[in-house]
């Protein structure tokens, strides 16, 4: 079993460096307890992938599985999800920096780490603002929009 430990923090953009190039992601959710989502994504060269992730319950610490899907299977599977978003994403180090674009709130930015315990002592780069990990309205699948009938 796969578990995934992970720490979010919201973002001062006007502390950020130079941004490398990012990735464009497009996810939607088929269901919200379990997270079970569909994600595209798109490097910056242009290449596309499609994986399908289950999460379990839990903030900082919960179980996480990942599945390649064909991309011919993209369309069905985003016309089931019952919400949707998308966002850039930038690496920096172990940090994934997260742009958030067509949310209901507006944009925003979040950064996250992943660790391999939940005491694991990281670097706090001066662009980190409040964590949010344990705030459950931070959650990708709590700031999906709702998707249209």
């Amino acid at each position: 079993m796969a578990i995934e430990i992970e720490r979010k923090f919201l973002v001062l953009r006007e502390r950020l460096p130079v941004l490398p190039a990012p990735f464009a992601l497009r996810q939607g959710y088929l269901s919200s307890k379990p997270s079970v989502r569909v994600r595209e994504t798109t490097d910056p060269d242009g290449v596309r992938s499609l994986r399908l992730t289950i999460k379990g319950p839990g903030l900082m610490s919960r179980t996480e599985l990942e599945y390649p899907i064909p991309l011919e299977d993209g369309p069905t599977l985003f016309a089931l999800c019952k919400s949707s978003l998308s966002k850039l994403r930038y690496r920096i180090g172990r940090w994934e920096l997260d742009q958030f674009l067509d949310l209901p709130r507006g944009e925003f930015w979040m950064a996250e780490i992943e660790l391999a315990s939940e005491d694991e002592p990281f670097d706090r780069p001066d662009w980190l603002g409040q964590e949010v990990t344990t705030d459950p309205a931070y959650s990708n699948s709590r700031l999906a929009a709702p998707l249209s009938p």
